[in-house]
């Protein structure tokens, strides 16, 4: 019988000889994961060119899309393939403006956000924009005209102390 020493260094070895195997064996399929990985990341043109899918659950009330908000109306399909490949439809939905100011946030992304030329579908797109979210009217008095007004001028009561 070995030396209880002896066996406990028997017993270590093998540990660490199982540890080395569990580390080759994780680190080796980690490796052949991360060399065999594919990311599917479609290109812009793809993305402008790739008919769209549209969920057949897609339920219009008071002509809102229940799916995505976005208005019911000519250019909804050009709308939804071509801004909501980068971003949310609520971005649409939330800013408002006249077919050029459309125009002056989609040149800006085109210039700065990596937006591709939208070809024809430029123009359905504006029409689309311009008549489903327009400038909104804002409800606010007009400013006061300062020459029409008979100015109230208060005293600091110093006035009545010189009556006395």
């Amino acid at each position: 019988m070995k030396p209880p020493i002896e066996h406990l260094n028997s017993v270590r070895r093998q540990v660490r000889i199982a540890l080395v195997i569990m580390v080759l064996l994780v680190g080796g399929a980690g490796w052949w994961l991360w060399i065999n990985h594919k990311s599917p990341v479609p290109s812009a043109d793809a993305v402008a060119t790739s008919p769209l899918a549209l969920p057949q659950s897609d339920e219009v009330v008071d002509g809102i899309h229940i799916q995505n908000g976005l208005a019911e109306g000519p250019g909804y399909r050009e709308v939804l393939v071509n801004c909501t490949a980068c971003h949310s439809a609520q971005l649409v939905t939330q800013n408002r403006g006249d077919r050029n100011r459309w125009e002056q946030i989609i040149r800006w992304m085109q210039e700065t956000q990596g937006l591709w030329d939208l070809g024809d579908n430029e123009l359905v797109i504006l029409d689309y924009l311009a008549a489903n979210y327009p400038p909104e009217v804002i409800n606010r008095r007009m400013n006061l005209d300062q020459a029409a007004i008979e100015w109230f001028v208060l005293s600091d009561g110093s006035d009545q102390e010189d009556n006395q």
